[in-house]
């Protein structure tokens, strides 16, 4: 006689909420317009020896340029509030984010160095929670310094806090870079875990009996 029981079928669990969702896809979007029509901008008068392809900028000149850079701000402002709200009030941020430290940091970064480092849908490690913390404020200080470009006259005090105007352009553009990188390193990891992508639209994933999750 076959005692033997069949396998449970997966459960279906929510591991993405609907505001993490909603602001991650205007994030993308507000994202890709900051950076094309910034690159544009600062074609028009670089800091560095180099200029971004045409291709890759949005505007087609300055003006219409500096319109969209402005205009998309405001969008992501009013994203990353409603981010920080929602993650406040339901306990992201708190569960999520800041619940890390430095040697969770550090005993995850080794594991990942030795290909050790394992990944739960819907669940942050230690690297991850220190990546988006750090790009929160790299967030903050774009937007601080963008403000300090923008109005170096009006805003003088927030301008000299930053060393002068052309001090200020250096660090927008190295919060710019840095933020970047981090784009990167976030399509790569979807690239090699391509089953995170899916709960990130429907909000949800299968939840095998051993604790495994996949995409919903």
């Amino acid at each position: 006689m076959n005692t033997s029981r069949s396998p449970r079928p997966p459960t279906r669990v929510r591991v993405h909420t609907l505001p993490v969702r909603l602001t991650h896809w205007v994030n993308v979007y507000a994202m890709a317009c900051m950076f094309m029509s910034g690159w544009a901008i600062y074609n028009a008068s670089p800091i560095f020896g180099f200029s971004f392809p045409e291709w890759a900028t949005l505007g087609g000149w300055l003006g219409a340029a500096t319109i969209w850079h402005f205009a998309v701000m405001w969008l992501l402002v009013a994203n990353g509030l409603l981010y920080l709200l929602a993650g406040i009030f339901n306990g992201h941020l708190r569960r999520d984010l800041l619940s890390v430290s430095v040697a969770d940091v550090r005993h995850d970064v080794i594991a990942a160095l030795r290909m050790r480092l394992g990944h739960r849908i819907g669940h942050y490690n230690a690297v991850q929670k220190a990546m988006y913390l750090g790009v929160l404020l790299l967030g903050l200080l774009l937007v601080l310094s963008g403000l300090a470009i923008w109005k170096p006259v009006q805003l003088q005090e927030l301008t000299a806090l930053f060393g002068g105007f052309a001090a200020a352009r250096v660090v927008h553009f190295l919060a710019m870079a840095g933020i970047g990188l981090f784009v990167v390193v976030h399509l790569l990891m979807v690239l090699l875990v391509p089953r995170t992508l899916p709960p990130m639209i429907t909000g949800r994933a299968r939840l095998h009996p051993a604790g495994e999750r996949h995409d919903a």
